[in-house]
């Protein structure tokens, strides 16, 4: 089984075995752009170049013929958005992070036109930068003929998996132009239910049907791999966080997993029905296997988690690699009162505020790099703890524990603070490659590879354990010092009055 793994930094390209065993991985990073306060682009082009080179590669890697994969899944970044020119195969645009906040100023308009809550109750989703339909009507406001061209059908549109499944299957020889339900569920454009693109949601995105992909279910026939290999069958296409909750097992309602990369993610499968949030979290589609029903997930989403980390290390050059935070931030025992609150891209849930804007609190002369260090992770923890807390009021029952996955989980200090703040367990499984592995086990279900989930579920093994030990009264201050923060970065973002 391969997968390709399409994410916010970086492309990887994957080969399992029958036990779901690692038997080949390759890996790298694409250009991050940041042409404006608030925007975020990437190169669709040079992250299809990166395909072209690590999936052979990969192969290679295995030892193994093309002939040898039964099947490929295909797992990326979600919200973002790519147009490109169905003749040429070539982006018209940057493709727009789901991390971009440039169509802030458009919402108050979408709102004027249809109502945020009937947004909310027919997509899942609450109204902000995060989804693609405002991206692809800031794109088509902003220039017109790409709306000419668009309406006449020589651009197409997609998040990355289209873009990627278009370019693997022909690309402008035939190429699948298709999305499955999991990545269209965040594009502000589909009824959760029907798992349709709604009329009424296209018109108020300014968005010609005859642009969008197919919405498909996300295991089945996807097509047959021509480039950069030949005759590889794509068996499965899944948005990242919902990749993570199938890799982790959690196939039955009730089961969550927490993802820590760029952002944190935590998803909470909710079975055959979608369930609307009432505490800032998002309803999605988790995964769909054609001719059974959908399967239903409650998110909560926050942008900026590895993020900071990785900012730390470029902007501050305060740590030499994302490793030495750990190291810096165990130097002190606590955060000497210092708070970070990462809104670089506002916040996500369970606050939804776009204006909200980064900053960091508490600074004495006593902080040293070491507390601000602590203080980064303990902000990575206790966003996650704002998530916990909306899921846990939304749910039918608390969650007990927590499976983690994603880059970040190689930090124990990090991990035991997560424990800490969410007041339970805390598991890591043996393989950490868990959104390529369950775009890889959707992919293998589809043409039967494996047989049923419980010989998948049979292959998920612990790893590591983390339990709170943090004392509870401690715990409360640091809560109620955050929610301090988090009212401050908030306040900082509002528009100032004239002086």
């Amino acid at each position: 089984m391969a997968a390709i793994d399409q994410g916010t930094t970086s492309t990887r390209c994957l080969v399992f075995d029958r036990q779901g065993r690692l038997v080949a991985l390759t890996q790298e990073q694409h250009s991050q752009h940041y042409p404006r306060p608030g925007w975020v682009e990437h190169d669709a082009a040079e992250i299809w170049r990166l395909v072209c080179r690590l999936l052979p590669e990969a192969l290679r890697t295995a030892a193994i013929d093309p002939s040898e994969i039964v099947s490929l899944g295909l797992t990326n970044q979600r919200e973002t958005v790519v147009v490109w020119d169905r003749l040429t195969g070539e982006p018209v645009t940057p493709a727009i992070v789901w991390q971009d906040t440039r169509t802030g100023p458009l919402l108050p308009a979408i709102a004027e036109e249809l109502d945020a809550t009937v947004i909310h109750a027919r997509t899942g989703l609450p109204l902000a930068t995060y989804f693609t339909g405002p991206k692809l009507r800031w794109i088509l406001e902003n220039d017109e003929s790409l709306r000419e061209r668009a309406e006449t059908g020589e651009l197409l549109f997609g998040t990355m998996d289209t873009w990627l499944l278009w370019n693997l299957t022909g690309g402008p020889r035939g190429g699948v132009h298709a999305t499955d339900v999991s990545n269209a569920s965040r594009t502000m454009l589909m009824d959760l239910r029907t798992l349709q693109w709604d009329d009424e949601l296209l018109a108020v995105m300014r968005v010609p049907r005859r642009a969008l992909p197919e919405i498909r279910p996300t295991m089945g026939a996807h097509g047959v791999t021509t480039a950069p290999v030949a005759g590889i069958p794509v068996g499965a296409v899944i948005g990242d966080q919902q990749a993570s909750l199938f890799g982790q097992t959690a196939f039955e309602s009730g089961e969550a997993k927490c993802t820590f990369g760029t952002g944190t993610f935590m998803l909470l499968n909710t079975g055959d029905q979608p369930v609307l949030s009432r505490h800032g979290l998002v309803t999605t589609v988790a995964h769909q296997m054609e001719g059974e029903p959908t399967v239903y997930a409650l998110e909560g989403s926050v942008a900026v988690a590895g993020a900071l980390v990785e900012w730390c290390r470029e902007s501050l050059g305060l740590i030499r690699s994302p490793a030495e935070i750990e190291t810096l931030a165990a130097s002190v025992d606590d955060n000497g009162g210092c708070f970070v609150v990462p809104a670089f891209a506002g916040l996500y849930a369970p606050h939804w505020e776009s204006r909200a804007q980064g900053i960091v609190a508490g600074l004495t002369a006593y902080i040293t790099k070491g507390h601000i260090a602590r203080a980064v992770l303990e902000a990575v923890a206790l966003q996650t703890q704002e998530v916990l807390a909306a899921m846990n009021n939304d749910a039918d029952l608390p969650l007990l524990s927590v499976a983690v996955d994603g880059g970040m989980t190689s930090n124990n200090l990090l991990m035991q603070t997560v424990a800490d703040v969410l007041d339970v367990p805390v598991v890591r499984p043996m393989m950490a490659e868990t959104v390529a592995l369950g775009a890889a086990y959707a992919a293998g279900l589809a043409v039967g590879y494996w047989s049923d989930q419980q010989v998948l579920r049979r292959q998920w093994h612990r790893a590591a354990e983390w339990h709170p030990m943090i004392d509870p009264q401690r715990r409360a201050q640091m809560l109620q010092q955050w929610s301090r923060a988090i009212e401050l970065s908030v306040a900082w973002g509002r528009p100032h009055p004239p002086v």
